[in-house]
């Protein structure tokens, strides 16, 4: 289950006025980034697995910093060539650093799901003790957190001009599936806190609809 957070609507607001729609220009470091402010703040108190909800305290041997939007698919969106050449490549470092796109993952999930591609799988391929369903070379997330997924590769593919990681249509169904809930919206403000920017599809669900 997700932990509910409750935001006060006037900080809120306050938020929304002080943050901007749009990339992450504040940083374009990703091992600083993922070492200070994704463990070293969004998470330093510890939270819940994105995939699984297991609760953490610190970081520990079997949980990974994932991204909803593998760094591999963007290297080859990009084309700037091996994980080694694309680390010298300005624009690669700026989107491989977007917090938006960081997720804590059990180490053992982050690697059942490298260049699988989202889809729905039905009840004829078995869930996990997650509710993840993988099949050959696609994956499933559990139905909490599909609105979440679908929101965060609708920011990417928009905000940075990358493909879609599937169809579409499935993402769309998704994010009307699984609308945003008080824990999606709260790690939305913190991160928006620390980058400087929000992703617009999850403070407003509708504008995938208009992709």
């Amino acid at each position: 289950m997700k932990r509910l957070f409750l935001i006060p609507t006037a900080l809120l607001l306050l938020l929304t006025t002080s943050l901007v729609i749009g990339q992450n220009i504040r940083f374009s470091d990703p091992e600083t980034v993922v070492s200070d402010h994704f463990w070293g703040n969004l998470y330093a108190n510890g939270g819940e697995s994105f995939f699984c909800g297991t609760p953490f305290t610190s970081k520990g041997f079997v949980l990974t910093d994932g991204y909803i939007y593998p760094l591999a698919d963007i290297r080859s969106a990009l084309a700037c060539g091996t994980s080694r050449q694309c680390e010298q490549d300005n624009r690669y470092r700026q989107i491989a650093s977007d917090l938006h796109n960081m997720v804590p993952v059990r180490s053992r999930t982050e690697m059942g799901r490298r260049n699988a591609r989202y889809e729905n799988l039905g009840s004829s391929v078995k869930a996990d003790e997650c509710g993840i369903r993988v099949s050959a070379q696609f994956f499933e997330p559990p139905v909490r957190v599909k609105g979440d997924v679908a929101r965060t590769v609708a920011y990417m593919v928009d905000t940075y001009d990358l493909p879609w990681l599937g169809s579409s249509t499935v993402f769309k169904n998704w994010n009307r599936l699984d609308p945003p809930d008080d824990g999606e919206l709260t790690r939305h403000r913190r991160i928006a806190e620390i980058q400087g920017n929000e992703n617009p599809f999850v403070t407003d669900p509708d504008r995938m609809e208009r992709l």
